[in-house]
């Protein structure tokens, strides 16, 4: 059979470890690991899988090293040559490309695998996690929950089935290694990884931390530690010298402290906090008793987990929230009255009281905490250790949390779509 190129369009490093692994894997065992070559008569299909990565405000620098680790992809093409091939088609390295083959898209923006799609004339396949687009021009959508095709227009609905939740592969690994009984709480500090959104979250999280550890003094805490960031970086924001928006959260400070190669921010009241380097830090958030996070995706990972959550948005420092999509994105991000504009449009949208987390959104209803306003490092607190000490509060969050996401297998299915759309242009080039 004619050799076969599939395509992967993804960006950041958590589409990368989350999406693309698993499904690579599903497509070699479906397809089997053979490559093209220049003696094409095997009696099986042969696929060579490229991965070119589109830039993302949260890349690590490290995507295309994690993605050429990963036997099952041939050959990768970082986020710095993408615009070149998104606008004529041409790879940085003069790439070949099979006559047949499939674009997938595993992040990013939904467009591209349209434009490219049409630059090499492939079928294109999306996987939508949150929503669906461009559904004229793509040929096939593999989507997370039924919802998303409830809201597709509904001549386009015949293109698309629910494939189930990418993430959920990871669930599943950290149900089966979550340790139970028999341990001490841990406790898992995420405080995002852009500046606005640490200069309020490191202090305030390091206030919480004290003040539960001086109720439960067995209890630990790990900040996992974005890609994005190195630890020196994160404890700037522990320093109010440095750090002058700590003063809504506490006087005290924090210094970095190293033990070989684990890192750990200090307090001056002797709390010794871990920075968790690992990306993804699955392994560690899949031991975590609670979780106290801002917003954005990392409240989609940790519901994937099933790890129980509070989401605090403190309004100290009101232009902080700068990750917003479309217009407003633009203008909160506009040199010079960005934090004008950010001030207006956070104060407008926190006025309106709806669901903030994707756990949330996914259920409808609140099943995590979702904390607005000047918040303070006691109320917060206390509410940890209520939830510490009724196990049960935490169990039925769990369990909330393992209903809303979706089913495993995602991945399996994903590559089944593209094996189909595969299938069915081999047979109409075989009619013509």
């Amino acid at each position: 059979m004619a050799p076969v190129d599939i395509l992967i369009l993804s960006n950041g490093p958590g589409e990368i470890t989350t999406w693309v692994r698993p499904v690579v894997k599903a497509l070699r065992q479906q397809f089997g690991h053979d490559r093209p070559t220049e003696e094409t008569n095997s009696d099986h299909q042969q696929i060579r899988i490229s991965l070119v990565l589109s830039p993302c405000p949260n890349a690590s620098g490290k995507e295309v090293q994690i993605a050429q680790s990963y036997p099952e992809i041939d050959r990768v093409q970082g986020a710095e040559h993408f615009f070149p091939f998104l606008l004529w088609g041409k790879t940085a390295s003069s790439w070949d490309w099979h006559d047949r083959g499939v674009v997938l898209f595993l992040g990013g923006d939904q467009v591209f695998p349209v434009i490219i799609g049409r630059w090499l004339g492939y079928q294109t396949v999306i996987y939508g996690e949150w929503d669906t687009r461009w559904h004229r021009w793509i040929d096939r959508f593999g989507v997370m929950k039924p919802e998303l095709i409830d809201r597709m227009p509904p001549q386009y609905r015949e293109k698309a089935i629910v494939v189930g939740d990418l993430m959920a592969e990871a669930g599943e690994w950290a149900e089966g290694n979550r340790e139970v009984g028999g341990r001490k709480p841990l406790i898992g500090l995420l405080p995002g990884s852009k500046a606005a959104k640490l200069a309020q979250g490191v202090p305030l999280g390091l206030a919480i931390a004290e003040e539960v550890w001086r109720e439960r003094p067995e209890a630990r805490f790990v900040i996992p530690v974005a890609p994005t960031l190195d630890v020196k970086t994160l404890a700037k924001f522990a320093d109010p010298e440095q750090n002058l928006v700590s003063q809504y959260f506490r006087k005290g400070t924090a210094r970095l402290r190293q033990e070989g190669e684990q890192f750990f921010l200090e307090t001056d009241r002797g709390l010794s906090i871990a920075l968790q380097t690992d990306f993804p830090a699955y392994e560690v958030l899949a031991q975590c008793d609670l979780c106290l996070t801002t917003i954005g995706a990392n409240t989609a990972e940790l519901g994937s987990l099933a790890v129980p959550m509070i989401v605090v948005i403190p309004t100290q420092q009101l232009d902080a929230m700068r990750a917003w999509d479309g217009i407003p994105g633009l203008l909160v991000n506009l040199p010079g009255v960005g934090s004008m504009m950010a001030m207006l449009i956070n104060g407008w949208f926190l006025r309106k009281k709806r669901l903030l987390a994707w756990p949330n959104i996914w259920a409808g209803e609140e099943i995590v905490p979702e904390r607005v306003g000047q918040l303070q490092p006691q109320p917060i607190a206390q509410e940890v250790l209520d939830l510490l000490d009724h196990p049960e509060k935490l169990s039925h969050m769990r369990d909330r949390l393992r209903q809303v996401r979706g089913k495993p297998g995602a991945a399996e299915r994903l590559a089944g779509i593209v094996r189909e759309e595969i299938m069915q242009n081999a047979e109409y080039g075989m009619r013509n």
